[in-house]
């Protein structure tokens, strides 16, 4: 077990490991970089350009996990003090060292060999800590890795890093109190989103080439609005949720965090598949194509009709930048060859649909309990009430006591209502979607900017996919005006949903935009 020290260590073994291998810096990839290197700037790259310098010997894994390690030393606690880090894998160097070896005997074992990872700290990984970022669990490591930690490491992903989150991933700003406040790098004032706002705030500041969140209500699409990221919530039953800390398995998934649409199709190909220890994957056979890049077409809009749902546009003052942002981003769909259809269903307003389908306090209980459980002996606490007692961030404290208080919660007729309406959602957008023959529905994925640190994040749209287990894209849809604080402008995602099974659909429409309107820029904070 880890003692209570590990994040100090952490960063002390990823200074002696600095000092040791060949230099491959921030600076170095822009400017100063050997011959080999010049040609390939990593903060454009995607994993298939990354791979085949790999392949060509343009580049090494373990230059590679370098580079990203001098970015987190320089930016993370240092310089703008991002605070996105937990826990840093001691072994990486010579988990690349190892890829690198087994690449020059031909012997690759997927599409992220060698590639670093970030995961949310609520990924169950067996060699390090495990903690929801919640100081309770603090040195708390799992017997196993979660389903899909395997399924990257099978893939020859470098798990490098754990981030920080939103307290055990139950609200919208990342602060815990394990790792405390994690900054938004486009603005250092602001939250970076969450509940995945480490992952977000992270893979923005290319401390790793691509990430993995959960999303329960938003937070794999949060961060990446907020953070000028991809993010993709799959349908449910795509991907496993096993060895994941839950906080509604109703609601609960994984998602990619990436810089591009071509990394999450690589990551989906990657993570999508049957787990027999999950049962809602086995709704995903039949359903997963060959390779999700094939759906990466430059006029993948050509001739999509898309929804404009405006019941999730806000009207208020605090809203016209989002507003601004979105109306030149359906303009761009347009000149892309989309058809825009403005759709107004009074009946899918998230607050409403929170309300009445939102399942976290009636299920959190006897989830937590369960994962504590698999813990064994060594679980630091045994259930929530214990978890209660030994202190929880502020922001959470409230709903995880109401969730205490309810006595067999899973059989209140409250909480089967809740799902029949679910089920009510679902048919609903089933219908508009039909009888507008429409490919997808476009949205902000918040209406208003992220918010201001210390303020609690409203008007966000997650609950419309969380809600009816649709499958949701998020990508960059450019930025709000300038400040002093933003010089670039604070990011505002633009989402897609589709229907179920429909992520080839969503890709073509999110990578067709992207190549179009190229709105990702690094943040001003992080050079």
């Amino acid at each position: 077990m880890v003692k209570s020290a590990w994040k100090k260590t952490s960063y002390l073994l990823l200074t002696l490991v600095m000092t040791t291998v060949l230099p491959f810096s921030a600076a170095a990839s822009n400017s100063a970089a050997s011959e080999k290197n010049k040609h390939l700037d990593l903060t454009v790259a995607t994993i298939p350009d990354i791979q085949k310098a790999l392949h060509t010997g343009q580049l090494t894994s373990q230059e590679l996990i370098q580079y990203y390690l001098k970015r987190m030393d320089a930016y993370d606690q240092k310089g703008p003090k991002l605070n996105s880090i937990i826990y840093i894998n001691p072994h990486a160097m010579e988990e690349a060292k190892k890829l690198d070896e087994e690449r020059k005997q031909k012997k690759i074992r997927g599409p992220l060999h060698g590639i670093p990872i970030i995961l949310k700290d609520n990924f169950d990984t067996a060699d390090m800590p495990t903690t929801g970022a919640a100081q309770a669990l603090k040195g708390s490591i799992p017997p196993d890795d979660a389903f899909l930690t395997k399924k990257l490491r099978d893939a020859g992903a470098i798990i490098l890093a754990k981030s920080n989150l939103h307290e055990l991933a139950r609200s919208g700003t990342t602060v815990s109190s394990l790792a405390g406040q994690t900054l938004n790098p486009y603005d250092l004032t602001r939250t970076p989103g969450g509940s995945s706002g480490g992952t977000g705030a992270a893979i923005a500041s290319h401390f790793a080439v691509a990430g993995m969140g959960t999303d329960t209500v938003n937070s794999v699409r949060s961060p990446s609005s907020a953070n000028n990221l991809v993010g993709f919530r799959p349908t449910r039953g795509l991907l496993s949720r096993d060895g994941i800390i839950p906080a509604a398995l109703t609601q609960d998934t994984a998602g990619p965090i990436t810089n591009t649409v071509t990394d999450a199709a690589v990551m989906l190909d990657v993570l999508a598949g049957y787990d027999p220890a999950d049962i809602e994957t086995a709704w995903s056979v039949g359903h997963i194509p060959k390779t999700y890049t094939d759906s990466l077409k430059e006029d993948g809009l050509k001739g999509k009709r898309l929804g404009v749902l405006k019941t999730l546009f806000g009207s208020e003052a605090k809203h016209q930048e989002v507003n601004q942002v979105m109306e030149q981003a359906i303009e761009d769909l347009k000149k892309q060859g989309a058809e825009i259809i403005y759709l107004d269903v009074p009946e899918l307003d998230v607050d409403k649909l929170a309300s009445e389908t939102d399942v976290q306090v009636y299920e959190s209980k006897p989830l937590i309990n369960n994962y504590l459980e698999t813990l064994g002996e060594d679980a630091p606490v045994k259930n929530v009430a214990e978890l209660l007692a030994a202190g929880v961030h502020p922001t959470i404290e409230q709903g995880l006591k109401d969730a205490q208080a309810l006595e067999n919660p899973m059989e209140m007729p409250e909480y089967k209502n809740r799902l029949v309406k679910r089920q009510e959602n679902r048919d609903l957008v089933m219908k508009v979607m039909a009888d507008q023959q429409l490919d997808a529905l476009v949205y902000p994925h918040q209406k208003e900017l992220v918010v201001k640190i210390g303020d609690s994040q409203t008007g966000r749209n997650g609950m419309l996919a969380a809600g009816t287990w649709f499958p949701a894209l998020t990508v960059p849809g450019g930025f709000s005006t300038p400040t002093v604080t933003a010089p670039l402008g604070v990011p505002v995602g633009i989402e897609f949903l589709g229907r179920p099974w429909s992520e080839p659909t969503l890709f073509e429409i999110g990578y067709a935009y992207e190549q179009a309107t190229k709105h990702r820029k690094m943040p001003h904070s992080t050079p």
